[in-house]
């Protein structure tokens, strides 16, 4: 193996390494439909009908995966989340 490939391999090994977390936000009573998908558009930056599809998925199936990276990333990020009334974690 060359040197070359070596180093591709490590950097390819690191980025799966860095990206085994995940937000899941999780279903309650409280917050509309509305409120998440301005949260998730604004905090996870997505797209109006990805933070849609989310919110529903949270809402029939309990929970769904918002966003996937690095804790250091995804720390601030769940943060926000909760402190706008939100539930979710990093996992």
């Amino acid at each position: 193996m060359s040197t070359i490939e070596k180093v591709k391999e490590e950097v390819s090994i690191q980025e799966l390494l860095n990206n085994n977390n995940e937000i899941v936000l999780f279903n309650d009573d409280v917050n509309t439909f509305d409120h998440v998908i301005e949260t998730l558009i604004r905090v996870c930056k997505h797209e109006a009908l990805q933070a849609e599809q989310c919110a529903i998925l949270v809402h029939y199936k309990g929970k769904c995966t918002v966003k996937t990276g690095s804790y250091d990333e995804l720390e601030p990020q769940c943060t926000q989340l909760l402190e706008a009334g939100l539930s979710a974690e990093i996992q």
